[in-house]
């Protein structure tokens, strides 16, 4: 049997082959374990790249954490266009504007003194339309709303409203890092991410740290860095844990927010155990706001006991369960709007396509077309299960043919 070589981890594809040969295992013995083809297992040790959900099926077949398989990949392997270089042109201005000898370069503005409230009412405009999927407002609204927050932070330093004006930019720079790591500008998401956690931390706004610390789990996972969205998000949570019997709303709700994305992010990198013992930490700041929520909606959102309901079914999923996903779905059908359950709603199809029950997963991702269509688009994970779907024997009918059209299928 060849060995291992002592480079493996530097070689594109060698760290999952040398993983399956310490275990043993031929690739087709890897395949069926993992419930793949053998063409996937193939594909992926000649050098090529698969899904987050692929790596962790293999990182649960061969008994290892999912990012022990997460190779660094050589840029220059793959040609990359420009395609959005224009098209987030006023996002980067704002977020990476070019610093000289004397630092950022200011922006240009027309107000003579800058409105810290107006700010703040601007921000929660962006952010209605941000949960009300109007991805166009927000995008048009957005640079010019950081451009403004930059003045203010400049105008008022050294004054009493600058701690203030410091909080608001990090909760502007919050909504943008979270627009951007939803359509997918991974690395000016981060820049803007980072700078709303120094602004929050430089505003002594430990809440707001952890919305901005929150969004990075987000972002990381997206990314596939498993392990550094897990210990981000505990420290973090360490760090804001409040006193339950007199902590607010916000507070149990950042806190909890935090718990939970250590959980999906432990789950998703096959530590069960973590998984679990986060959610059940995060069960406490559910059961704490006595069927109240807590909403912060610049930040982290909503939360409050579906959350942590929800993040336990998601980790069956991703644990590759699905009659359990689709057992513990029934028991919270119905307990909230769609925008609220959309995530989970998108579980509920996972399952079902992973079921083969083709009839039930297009009914799901019908419902989520007819009534959030902005958000649906930018879903990697329900292309995937339309695809699913569509490899599943039965007759294409008009409402796959629609659904192909929404997803740019064939």
């Amino acid at each position: 049997m060849p060995q291992p070589r002592d480079d493996a981890a530097a070689i594109p594809g060698e760290r999952l082959r040398a993983t399956r040969l310490r275990r043993g295992l031929t690739q087709e013995a890897l395949a069926e374990l993992a419930g793949l083809s053998l063409g996937v297992v193939k594909k992926l040790e000649r050098g090529g790249t698969g899904r987050l959900e692929t790596y962790h099926a293999l990182a649960r077949a061969l008994r290892v954490r999912t990012s022990d398989l997460l190779e660094p990949t050589v840029p220059h392997q793959t040609r990359r266009g420009d395609a959005d270089k224009l098209n987030l042109l006023s996002f980067r201005q704002v977020i990476t504007p070019p610093i000289g000898p004397a630092g950022r370069m200011p922006a240009v503005t027309a107000d003579p003194e800058p409105d810290l409230l107006r700010l703040a009412d601007m921000a929660g405009t962006v952010a209605l339309a941000y949960h009300t999927d109007d991805y166009g407002q927000v995008a048009e609204l957005l640079p010019p709303l950081v451009s403004s927050a930059h003045v203010a932070v400049s105008h008022f330093a050294g004054e009493p409203d600058h701690l203030r004006a410091l909080r608001v930019r990090s909760d502007v720079l919050q909504m943008a890092g979270r627009y951007l790591t939803q359509v997918r500008a991974y690395d000016l998401a981060h820049v803007a991410l980072r700078d709303a956690t120094d602004d929050a931390l430089a505003a002594g706004a430990m809440d707001a740290v952890a919305g901005a610390v929150y969004q990075q789990g987000w972002l990381l996972m997206r990314q596939g860095r498993l392990e550094e969205a897990e210990a981000v998000s505990i420290s973090t949570a360490e760090a804001v844990e409040p006193r339950i019997s007199k902590a607010s709303r916000r507070d149990l709700g950042a806190w909890g927010k935090l718990l939970v994305h250590a959980s999906a992010a432990a789950a998703r990198n096959n530590k069960p155990q973590e998984a679990r013992e986060m959610l059940r930490l995060g069960r406490t700041a559910g059961t704490a706001l006595a069927g109240a929520t807590a909403v912060a909606p610049s930040s982290w959102g909503r939360f409050d006991w579906r959350t942590i309901t929800f993040q336990h079914i998601e980790n069956q999923l991703v644990a590759d369960r699905p009659e359990r996903v689709l057992g513990l779905a029934e028991r919270v059908r119905g307990v909230g709007d769609v925008t609220f359950m959309r995530r989970h709603l998108l579980d509920v199809a996972a399952a079902n396509a992973a079921l083969r029950r083709r009839d039930e997963a297009t009914s799901i991702l019908e419902q989520l077309r007819a009534q959030t269509p902005a958000w649906l688009r930018h879903q990697q994970m329900a292309t995937q299960i339309f695809h699913q779907v569509q490899r599943l024997n039965g007759r294409v009918t008009a409402r796959h043919r629609e659904l192909a059209k929404f997803f740019d299928a064939p």
